[in-house]
């Protein structure tokens, strides 16, 4: 996409809820991350550059001021900001985990996200995650007698947001300046620690 030109990316996905105010079918725009995945390439830069890309900010804030003026017109039940934890998968968390995830003040858990964000920043693109809500995770089965997550369930709520989230980027698209006015471009600019120095023999 860097190659192409892209600038920008809108990144929906599908999450659980991990807090009561946060129920389903609602849009959440992550504005932090917590990382609970292994294994997965999370960077472009091996060496000899080091490279430590700041994620104090991770997703682009004019993005999701955007995002959320839009939904806010159209109606749409839209949280800007909230921490998204986001852990390896396949698999849905166990009741211990999101009784951790929820304890801790987390807004959503999902299975992407990480590394994308990530790597987006080190290109100096911008990055806005819409996390679509079709679950409770499990920390709140034993509270409410709410059934625990199904495949199913999800799949469910989720194809019932797609119609809410073609509305949201239909709108939000042509609202979205050509000029960026966020410092996502300039994150590389201060993320090299120590550049390597070689020297050509002749």
């Amino acid at each position: 996409m860097k190659e192409l030109g892209v600038e920008r990316i809108i990144a929906p996905a599908a999450c659980g809820s991990l807090q009561g105010e946060i129920p389903p079918g609602t849009f959440v725009l992550s504005d932090q991350f917590v990382d609970r995945t292994f294994g997965r390439d999370f960077t472009f830069y091996h060496g000899p550059v080091a490279v430590h890309i700041s994620c104090e900010e991770p997703y682009c804030p004019r993005m999701r001021e955007i995002c959320t003026e839009v939904a806010e017109t159209l109606d749409i039940d839209c949280v800007n900001g909230g921490t998204a934890v986001v852990i390896q998968g396949p698999r849905f968390s166990t009741k211990a985990e999101s009784n951790w995830f929820h304890s801790m003040g987390w807004a959503v858990v999902n299975m992407t996200q990480y590394p994308e964000v990530v790597l987006a920043r080190e290109l100096g693109m911008c990055y806005m995650n819409i996390s679509l809500v079709t679950d409770w995770d499990v920390w709140i089965a034993g509270q409410t007698g709410i059934k625990t997550v199904t495949a199913e369930e999800v799949g469910r709520v989720f194809m019932e947001n797609n119609e809410n989230l073609l509305r949201l980027l239909e709108e939000m698209l042509p609202a979205i300046s050509e000029d960026r006015t966020c410092d996502c471009a300039a994150m590389l600019d201060q993320a090299v620690i120590s550049p390597l120095v070689l020297e050509e023999e002749l």
